[in-house]
């Protein structure tokens, strides 16, 4: 498929500045998946949509202070820093944003006793980066909250770029579809009988790179730390096997699932493949690992059938993962029809619910 395919126009004022008090009444857009039907209604209106014995599967990662501002020893030049993931104790890869950024620079911060050198040049604005000392316990000092570059209000309170059930630091983004939720909305859907449980995908890369090839089949994914754990594949395949749906909070929830669905498949992919896999008594399985997988069109979904997600942008890898769930003419309808009614998109905006309809 073309990368065109996955296009659309937004003007910049539909584009969401800041967060909706409270986080549940923003609002949501209910796609049924093989119809394309919709309904318009506020997001705390989801527990319509959720019947007892439904599992709701959250992504726990934790966004960290991962924007660092320095100047070059050399120039005084400035250099930004884009912390993406932890290699060991001193040692990040990071995006980094200033004039020569070569390997060899050395990037001091001020006020701290601390530099950076610039060790390995890879791809772009991508770098792995030494510190002089372990910077973790150092990060709520001298890092920034890393809003994605379309929001250009500053943020009052950075806990509003968390989601209210995040608990492991690791991500250099928010989980934005989880921004919805309220302390008050989740016991409002467990006292429904709704179960709820957690994954982890500490989100990176390609967050932040857009699709720069033609052809969307030939576009590489960054691969991501992701973990299920034992009781939550429990969970998930008790109710698998019970009838009941599980509904993924967001792309990164969605991806890890699917990653264990695949893992327990035997790590065969499920791209392009005419018929849905068989159901087995074990659906998914726990993992801990890394995951590139790449959803797009063509793929056969294993472990989900429902998807809480935020409005994306245009060409990017979240909006082809979107269509892969309920075809690329229903979701870039759903997104014309989002701008009639003025929807707020992407991290701060509003809500999507992909479902099979009220009752299924």
């Amino acid at each position: 498929m073309n990368i065109n395919d996955f296009d659309y126009d937004l003007p910049e004022s539909f584009i969401a500045q800041e967060p909706v008090e409270p986080r549940d009444s923003s609002k949501l857009m209910v796609v049924d998946r093989t119809t394309g039907s919709i309904e318009h209604r506020v997001f705390r209106d989801i527990i319509e949509y959720l019947n007892p014995g439904d599992v709701l599967v959250y992504n726990e990662t934790r966004v960290i202070p991962a924007r660092l501002i320095g100047r070059k020893a050399a120039t005084n030049g400035r250099a930004e820093i884009l912390l993406l993931r932890q290699i060991n104790s001193t040692r990040w890869l990071a995006l980094v944003g200033g004039r020569r950024m070569e390997a060899g620079v050395i990037i001091r911060f001020d006020s701290f006793p601390l530099t950076a050198e610039i060790v390995e040049k890879l791809d772009e604005a991508e770098r792995i980066v030494e510190f002089s000392q372990p910077i973790n316990s150092l990060l709520p000092q001298i890092g920034q909250t890393p809003l994605p570059p379309y929001i250009h209000k500053t943020l009052k309170d950075s806990e509003r770029y968390q989601t209210i059930y995040s608990r492991v630091e690791g991500s250099a983004a928010a989980p934005t579809a989880g921004l919805h939720f309220t302390h008050e909305l989740m016991k409002t859907l467990r006292d429904k009988g709704v179960i709820t449980t957690s994954c982890l995908l500490h989100i990176g890369l390609d967050t932040f790179q857009p699709v720069k090839v033609e052809r969307i089949e030939s576009h590489h994914m960054h691969s991501e730390r992701a973990y299920l754990s034992e009781e939550a594949a429990r969970i998930i395949n008790h109710a698998r096997l019970t009838g009941h749906r599980i509904i993924a909070v967001g792309t990164t929830t969605a991806r890890t699932l699917e990653t264990a669905a695949v893992l327990s498949a035997g790590g065969i992919p499920a791209q392009a493949v005419d018929a849905p896999p068989t159901p087995t008594d074990r659906p998914v399985i726990p993992f801990e690992r890394d995951t590139d997988l790449y959803i797009y069109p063509g793929y056969q979904w294993r472990a989900v059938d429902g998807l809480i997600t935020n409005f994306h942008l245009p060409k990017s890898t979240l909006l082809m993962m979107i269509s892969a769930f309920c075809s690329r003419e229903i979701a870039l309808n759903a997104y014309e029809l989002a701008k009639q009614h003025h929807y707020r998109f992407f991290s701060f905006g509003d809500a999507m619910f992909i479902t099979l309809g009220r009752d299924r």
